[in-house]
């Protein structure tokens, strides 16, 4: 018997966190963009996390590419050391709400969730 293994995405995106997306992707009204995500150094546990849509032609050699149903999601491969297997999720609850990053390679985070130290 054969077994065909599904390739694992290296950023993980709920369905809460796709929709807000595409939703936020139709305001910008270019449905041809992708998110990409990275880290920069800064934040107060070291480095912070960074996202924004950007169009496709800014893809390079040096990125991933991860698809989602048609939505893409841009990494470059510097950054993915620190954000593989990463979880985007979206919540809107009226305080915290927003993105939240679920960082596996994380030793510590801030207490908003937007820096981490590895």
């Amino acid at each position: 018997m054969t077994q065909t293994a599904t390739p694992k995405k290296g950023i993980i995106i709920t369905e809460k966190a796709l929709k807000h997306l595409l939703t936020l992707r139709e305001k910008q009204g270019n449905n041809e963009l992708c998110l990409r995500v990275g880290v920069r150094q800064g934040g107060c546990s070291g480095m912070s996390y960074m996202m924004d849509f950007e169009t496709p032609d800014n893809i390079t050699e040096q990125d991933e590419v991860f698809d989602y149903d048609g939505f893409k999601i841009v990494c470059d491969r510097k950054s993915l050391l620190y954000l593989y297997g990463l979880q985007l999720d979206y919540s809107d609850a009226l305080i915290g709400g927003g993105f939240q990053f679920t960082n596996p390679n994380a030793t510590q985070t801030c207490g908003c969730g937007k820096s981490f130290a590895a």
